[in-house]
């Protein structure tokens, strides 16, 4: 039988598993360079808004909250909010949000389109001035599973920055610019999840983790056994 020639199964081994994940170690490296170099308050884009403002509302004179929450099928919660400057009941329910009037106690429907550009307006930090509103009713990948609809204010800048609005409320629901995209697709080469970018333990992942730790073990032997050996000399 013919023996087997470890040094030279292990350095094919090792060459044929560099082909087969040496790209997606070069992934790894450059998406996990972006996410430590760029600062994640960046990334979260909180120099974009300007904190939401606490209302002083009086207490006095409002409608009662379970006037409110009477009126919505399975209410799970009720919040007093500033919509527009105005105090409003903020109802969730079993089919989704609705806004009363806190005041008259009257239900309240979407805002308009200059409303939500005035509520974006109210809450980008910036000056640039707004390049274009969009009410969706598609659900976009940067908005990952919250469910539309929602307006999509976007502003002018090289970075793209967008304010995404809640229609009932005028809320800020997410800020989105270049460099949170950038890190999303770097995100998503990194954990390899190319459909929702959320399972850090997905089987490609695992599979690819498993094979690259084969190639650094087998590179490590290669290095180990490329080292000389000293002959040890004979006792005379």
């Amino acid at each position: 039988m013919r023996a087997i020639r470890w040094p030279q199964l292990v350095r094919r081994t090792h060459k044929w598993l560099a082909l087969l994940i040496g790209v997606q170690v070069v992934f790894w490296t450059v998406t996990g360079f972006y996410m430590v170099v760029v600062h994640i308050d960046t990334i979260h884009g909180d120099h974009l808004v300007r904190p939401a403002p606490a209302p002083a509302v009086a207490l006095a004179g409002l409608s009662p909250p379970g006037a409110a929450a009477a009126a919505v099928p399975g209410a799970s919660e009720v919040r007093l909010i500033s919509r527009l400057g105005r105090p409003a009941w903020r109802v969730q329910g079993t089919a989704g949000v609705a806004v009363f009037d806190a005041r008259s106690g009257t239900r309240l429907g979407e805002l308009s389109e200059g409303e939500v550009r005035a509520a974006a307006k109210a809450r980008f930090a910036g000056d640039a001035e707004i390049v274009r509103a969009t009410r969706l009713t598609v659900p976009v990948q940067e908005m990952g599973k919250r469910a539309p609809p929602y307006w999509q204010v976007e502003f002018a800048g090289w970075n793209r920055p967008t304010l995404y609005i809640a229609p009932q409320t005028g809320e800020l629901l997410a800020r989105r610019h270049l460099l949170w995209r950038v890190f999303d697709f770097a995100w998503m080469m990194h954990i390899m999840d190319y459909r929702d970018r959320t399972d850090v333990n997905n089987p490609l992942l695992r599979v690819a983790t498993w094979t690259a730790l084969a190639m650094a073990l087998t590179g490590a032997w290669l290095l180990v056994w490329a080292f000389p050996r000293r002959k040890k000399r004979k006792s005379i």
